[in-house]
């Protein structure tokens, strides 16, 4: 018997299979399994791997579990206490000298999103998420189970998936796949889409362990939960420390020096020197990586898409990684849905590379690659020792500098071909936080006339926000998404009060909460063309 299963050749089908159940892949599970769209989850890990990682969830990232139906028991999951903080700090020197500042204070665009950040470490959420995704009778999993081959098959793809434990082999079809497996995806190797990769040339650690004192030692920031070294011998790497709860468990992020192994160097040393003060440590994990940027030439060949780690990766400075990857699954998940479904055109799926690969790319530049080199050229400028004054001049200008930043990062879809009349690129990580209705950018919350949010009356589909505007305008919109067959939601209020500040009495909002279009009237036959558009049928 034990034999035969390790021969037997089993026949699967499903829409969408999702190769990588980590939580961009589950979150594309749900997303889809929401939709009433069959997909299958083939992850290696049986169980989610204890390396905290991936901890800090934007607002964004938050709104994404709301509609996933998952926020409250994600917050529910959080490791560090309600009534804790959880921002960061930038300190130069050490952690417990004189110059510091708050750092990716997000909280300061929260205005501009329906829910509050979040902090937690990366296998608390895929627990979370892999509980969600077992509710949803159209998420099948296989936990345990390892994809070997992805070939075209039949208008459709084949992916033979083999078990880790056991030796029993399957072969899954699908209309679709999308490989969510990582920086050494295999679904991105065998559909033959190539990389383009900037090496920093720094191998880096990542230390997990505990330590009770260092909680004592850096109770002069209350609130804090990830702290920021500048060294002037990093070169503009920085020593990064987190808290994965609160009081006792850490982790950390630093260059060391190439050959570098766990024997052969003294982490505890290193710690210390980094913290500015001698405490205990008591390690439970050593390991390494190599600080690179990634990213995939394309991010679809055909009926097979990339999305997370698989299609981009780079340095885990300011948080980006995994919200990025979130905001891949929600933007392709409700393009395949709509082509599955068939109200969006072929064109739909498309836009998927077109939005999102620019915005990692400016993401990874504008952002990350920049701040490495902005620290860089103000670590060999100042020197507190060398001129004090002028060094902390510098210093607060980077505090001031620190705020701009947070405002700055708002990635946006201008130029996309499914977002009617916007020029650009198609997407870029550069931008502004603002609450007029922009098309190609993020929709901020308002409240209604008869209380609740805009953000609860969003539809899973198009919705048409209408405030105060003719009811002929918004009969255009629904006999024309009549016709297209294309499902669409009406939320009609004045025009008065949070709402005024859309600055449009019509507002076309996408699956995705990014604006489709706005404006404050449309011409009875160029309705239809405005859907069409925005649902790739152009």
């Amino acid at each position: 018997m034990a034999a035969q299963a390790q021969t037997q050749d089993q026949q699967a089908h499903s829409q969408v299979l999702i190769v990588g159940g980590g939580p961009v892949g589950m979150g594309l599970a749900i997303e889809l399994g929401q939709r009433g769209i069959a997909c299958t989850v083939v992850e290696r890990h049986a169980q989610p791997q204890p390396i905290p990682k991936g901890q800090n969830l934007t607002q964004r990232t938050m709104e994404h579990f709301h509609f996933w139906g998952a926020e409250p028991a994600l917050r529910a999951a959080r490791t560090i206490p309600p009534g804790y903080g959880i921002g960061g700090l930038t300190a130069h020197g050490t952690l417990l000298g004189a110059h510091h500042y708050d750092w990716l204070q997000r909280e300061l665009v929260r205005p501009y999103y329906f829910q509050a950040n979040e902090r937690l470490p990366q296998y608390a959420t895929e627990a979370v998420l892999r509980a969600r995704a077992a509710a949803l009778s159209s998420v099948q999993t296989l936990y345990g189970w390892t994809a070997e081959t992805v070939t075209p098959s039949g208008g459709g793809v084949e992916v033979v998936a083999s078990e880790r434990e056991g030796g029993a082999r399957r072969t899954l079809h699908a209309a679709y796949v999308v490989g969510c497996d990582g920086s050494r995806s295999v679904v991105r190797t065998q559909a033959g889409i190539t990389q383009t990769l900037s090496d920093h040339d720094r191998l880096m650690a990542l230390v997990v362990f505990r330590s009770r004192q260092l909680h004592a030692l850096l109770a002069r920031y209350p609130g804090k939960s990830y702290y920021n070294v500048l060294q002037p011998e990093l070169n503009g790497y920085w020593k990064f420390f987190g808290r994965v709860d609160l009081g006792e468990t850490w982790f950390f992020h630093a260059p060391v020096p190439p050959g570098t192994t766990r024997d052969n160097f003294d982490f505890a040393a290193y710690l210390h020197e980094a913290v500015g003060a001698e405490f205990e440590v008591a390690f439970e994990h050593i390991g390494f990586w190599d600080l690179r940027f990634a990213i995939a030439d394309r991010y679809r060949a055909g009926r097979v898409f990339i999305a997370g780690d698989a299609a981009h990766s780079h340095p885990p400075y300011g948080g980006y990684g995994i919200n990025t990857g979130f905001e891949d699954a929600r933007n392709l998940g409700w393009k395949l849905a709509a082509r599955l479904q068939g109200w969006g055109g072929e064109a739909l799926l498309d836009s998927y590379d077109r939005e999102r690969r620019p915005v990692f790319a400016s993401t990874a530049g504008d952002f990350i690659a920049r701040s490495i080199e902005v620290d860089r050229a103000f670590l060999h400028a100042h020197d507190p020792a060398r001129d004090r004054a002028a060094f902390e001049q510098a210093w607060r200008a980077r505090s001031e500098g620190a705020v701009g930043e947070v405002h700055a990062f708002e990635p946006h879809y201008e130029g996309s071909p499914i977002v009617p009349g916007t020029q650009g690129e198609g997407g870029s990580a550069v931008g502004a936080h603002r609450f007029e209705a922009r098309a190609g950018h993020h929709l901020a919350p308002a409240a209604l006339s008869a209380g609740g949010n805009v953000y609860d009356r969003l539809g899973p589909d198009f919705t048409l926000l209408a405030f105060g505007v003719p009811a002929p305008q918004v009969q255009a919109f629904v006999q024309a998404a009549q016709g297209l067959g294309l499902p669409l939601r009406v939320v009609e209020d004045t025009r008065a009060d949070e709402r005024a500040r859309y600055a449009a009495g019509l507002v076309l909002v996408r699956p995705d909460q990014f604006v489709a279009w706005a404006g404050e009237s449309v011409a009875p036959d160029a309705a239809a063309g405005l859907l069409r558009q925005a649902a790739g049928r152009a």
